[in-house]
């Protein structure tokens, strides 16, 4: 009984919002009125990449309740990948002129930079990797993002060929799994009923197991279902082998909310009460049992756009617990303090990634001026960084740094 207390005091109750394909969309008034401690956006926020779209896209998130909101590119966000955006440009003949191109989508990096420039209302663009951050509660959470989507056309961002695959490389310990495009065999039909998932990122997820995974880019998969692991996974983990689907829960999808012509006029009923409380309440709700992490995953297709504008699906709360942090934070003014338990305390403070530009192109003046916290062995270390100290001695203290993070990746 005693170790259970122990359990639940090591541990802290988190809400988490979760969308998906907003598209450009103000969705005024159709949005959770609830406070949460994480915003989660799982790509395209917009529909043309439209620097305007983009805007739209912060001031939605801005509205949201969360003090922490973590957004990744969707293959509609394409002037997120400059590369893959210049080469586009290029290609187009006769080529557009550079003014009207400007007017619309800006300069290169500009869409990018304006959400990086609203990090300060708590808004945390993710590059490809692991990120790892302290929560407003308390509580430690490690998030693997990605945006890549498989495509045989290319013809949009963040994108690779099915037949090249991708490198998921999802860390152990990692909490929350978020990419753009939905996993193979999970939440991931079309209209057609083809399955649309990546199986590298399915296979991926089984063998990290987290708690959650969540996506979008398949509109029509929309859902949540609470995946079983068979105790043994094969050696390369593919839905139809390392499901258990009889311990396997689905919480949600469209045909069971929606009524279709096959449905009893008691069934038609129940789908429709329950679809004007969600509505009503401007969300579906799950829960992740404690007790089943490194056996379960809630998978969680959030995207918001249906088949048009006005046919819009809800977002997700989901409820689950974390292991509690250490006992300093860094603040978002950058000083170190205890832990925060009122929401004047912003959430955002501590965020260290371990791949893309907010770990890689960090420069030693940078290094001086920040504090690096790394918790890639499930202990609380940190390496505080004076800015007094100088460069000589910030480059010696990154390089370590660095080499302290080989060392806990090599266990």
């Amino acid at each position: 009984m005693s170790s259970e207390k122990d359990i639940m005091a090591a541990n802290v109750k988190t809400s988490i919002i979760i969308l998906s394909d907003t598209h450009g969309m103000a969705l005024d008034r159709k949005i959770p009125n609830q406070v949460a401690d994480v915003c989660i956006h799982a790509g395209d926020l917009t529909e043309a990449s439209k620097l305007e779209e983009f805007r739209s896209a912060v001031t939605l998130l801005r509205g949201i309740d969360a003090p922490l909101k973590l957004v990744i590119a969707g293959n509609h966000d394409f002037t997120l990948d400059t590369a893959s955006f210049q080469s586009k440009i290029r290609q187009i003949k006769p080529p557009l002129e550079p003014d009207l191109v400007k007017k619309f989508y800006g300069d290169y990096e500009e869409a990018r930079q304006l959400l990086v420039d609203a990090k300060e209302h708590g808004i945390h663009l993710l590059n490809e990797g692991t990120h790892d951050f302290v929560l407003h509660n308390g509580a430690r959470l490690r998030v693997y993002a990605s945006p890549y989507t498989p495509s045989l056309g290319g013809d949009w961002g963040f994108q690779y060929h099915p037949g090249q695959g991708h490198d998921f490389a999802i860390k152990d310990g990692t909490n929350i799994v978020v990419t753009h495009g939905p996993p193979r065999g999970v939440l991931d039909r079309t209209h057609t009923r083809d399955r649309a998932g990546c199986p590298d990122l399915f296979a991926a997820v089984a063998r990290a197991k987290p708690q959650i995974h969540c996506f979008g880019h398949i509109h029509e998969g929309w859902g949540a279902k609470l995946v079983a692991w068979r105790r043994k996974l094969s050696e390369n983990p593919s839905f139809l082998a390392d499901i258990d689907n009889s311990e396997s829960v689905l919480v949600e999808q469209l045909s069971t909310l929606h009524e279709s012509q096959f449905d009893t006029p008691q069934d038609a009923a129940s789908k429709n009460e329950k679809l004007e409380k969600h509505t009503a309440q401007k969300y579906c709700s799950a829960s992740y049992p404690e007790n089943d992490v490194g056996s379960k995953t809630l998978f969680v297709n959030a995207s918001v756009k249906g088949d048009s504008e006005t046919d819009l699906h809800l977002p997700w709360i989901v409820h689950m617990m974390l292991p509690r942090g250490s006992d300093t934070v860094t603040r978002a003014d950058g000083s170190m303090g205890q832990h925060a338990t009122d929401r004047t305390r912003v959430a955002n403070a501590i965020s260290c990634s371990d791949s893309g530009p907010d770990t890689e192109a960090m420069t030693a003046t940078q290094a001086g001026e920040k504090c690096l916290e790394a918790d890639h062995t499930g202990m609380d270390t940190q390496c505080k960084l004076r800015k007094q100290t100088g460069r000589k001695r910030a480059l010696e203290v990154e390089q370590t740094a660095l080499q302290k993070r080989r060392f806990c990746d090599a266990k």
